[in-house]
């Protein structure tokens, strides 16, 4: 491989004119609900993200070198400068994942502190990173610090055993992490992550109800071509071709990656049933509801990975998040604490827009994301957006653009 310098690009937020390819909501994919005005998790006031995005190298893998596709994730509940606690919960799909810190969370009902999103092979320095960044900056919780930190894997096009996410990718994703529009696809965790045997990674969206708004975040890096569904629409089956390959010749890089790039895709092989990877999201609202009713949202997150083929495959790390910004300094009542809660009889718009929105941030984890070419030379195509259009209108949806 030839030697190159690793390549850090510590991206954290783009205006909304600056995505550059089309979002879900832009083209007029019909999944439902209202969106917020800028169809993102940060449409809920005070949540802020940052990312840090590794790219370098190219060819056969070595172990350490590269090449490296991956990076890391941060978000922060209520932004930068305030650590107050927000009341949170989880839920698990199916558990061949990791998520750190979801036993305090859940015996605690409070999520303190950041979150953070990587690869599966590097969520212990970005755990690590995480306590020593809330130190330098005297955000440490009381009693010490348990972070959430989840992964997905991406060794199909990353060097994932050469543990190159440092500490100082993580203090530069939280560090510069804020509000506003963001990029989706391959970027953060999310950069060498692999949706619906399409190039996915990050994706975003939320919706608005009953004056309440649901924000979703996903790293995509679940489920089969074969079953993918956009709208009802069965684009898995509708485009078989545009599979992973390998796109060298030499067959050393080969090996593992199936067929060449530059001959033709049998029209039914094992990549398109290939399901094996994970899926994290993060549900966040301003809603007032308690851990027990955030437990129930992030449950709903299960439908709409459903709705779009996924089954929680026995390999795939499914695991979800979800939190409240409402009820701040709940956490540092010393006597009391007064809360509000939503009644249960107004929580099915909740579910309803956790559904919508997480269905749609995983479209645009796959519409964001650019063809890319890793570890040796295995290609993964993003998801073409005529080959798509031609498929909604097969159905009945075209689209508006």
């Amino acid at each position: 491989m030839r030697s190159q310098v690793i390549v850090l690009l510590s991206i954290v937020t783009a205006s909304a004119s600056a995505q550059i390819k089309p979002r879900a909501r832009e083209l007029g994919i019909p999944i439902g609900g209202t969106a917020g005005p800028l169809d993102a998790i940060t449409d809920v006031r005070g949540v802020e993200v940052g990312y840090t995005t590794l790219i370098s190298g190219g060819g056969r893998l070595v172990v350490g070198q590269g090449p490296v596709r991956t990076g890391v994730t941060t978000i922060f509940p209520r932004g930068r400068s305030t650590p107050d606690p927000v009341f949170g919960a989880w839920f698990t799909l199916n558990g061949n994942g990791e998520m750190t810190g979801t036993s305090w969370l859940q015996e605690g009902g409070f999520l303190e502190g950041p979150i953070g999103i990587t690869n599966t092979h590097s969520v212990g320095v970005v755990r690590d990173a995480i306590i020593a960044w809330q130190l330098k900056h005297d955000a440490l919780p009381p009693g010490g610090s348990l972070p959430i930190v989840a992964e997905t894997y991406d060794g199909g096009l990353n060097d994932i055993d050469g543990f190159h996410v440092k500490p100082e990718h993580v203090f530069a994703a939280l560090d510069g992490a804020t509000g506003g529009a963001i990029k989706e696809g391959n970027v953060g965790g999310g950069t060498g992550m692999v949706c619906h045997g399409f190039k996915g990674g990050s994706g975003t969206a939320s919706r608005t109800t009953g004056g309440y708004t649901v924000g979703v975040f996903v790293q995509c890096n679940c489920c089969s071509r074969r079953d993918l569904s956009i709208a009802g629409v069965p684009v898995g089956l509708e485009i078989t071709d545009l599979q992973a390959c390998t796109a060298s010749s030499d067959p050393g890089a080969a090996r593992g990656n199936g067929r060449r790039c530059d001959t033709a895709a049998p029209p039914s092989n094992s990549e398109l049933d290939k399901a094996d990877g994970s899926i994290i999201i993060v549900v966040a609202t301003d809603a007032p509801l308690l851990p027990h009713q955030l437990k129930r949202v992030a449950t709903r997150a299960s439908l709409a990975v459903g709705r779009m083929g996924g089954k929680g495959e026995n390999g795939s790390g499914d695991i979800f998040l979800a939190f409240s910004t409402a009820n701040p300094r709940a956490a540092y009542g010393r006597d009391t604490s007064r809360v509000v809660m939503l009644p249960n009889e107004r929580i099915s718009a909740v579910f309803t827009a956790t559904v919508q929105a997480t269905e749609e941030a995983i479209v645009n984890a796959m519409l964001g994301a650019e063809t890319m070419t890793g570890a040796n030379d295995r290609r993964v195509y993003a998801l073409p957006l005529d080959r798509l259009r031609q498929a909604m209108s097969k159905y009945g949806r075209p689209l508006s653009r």
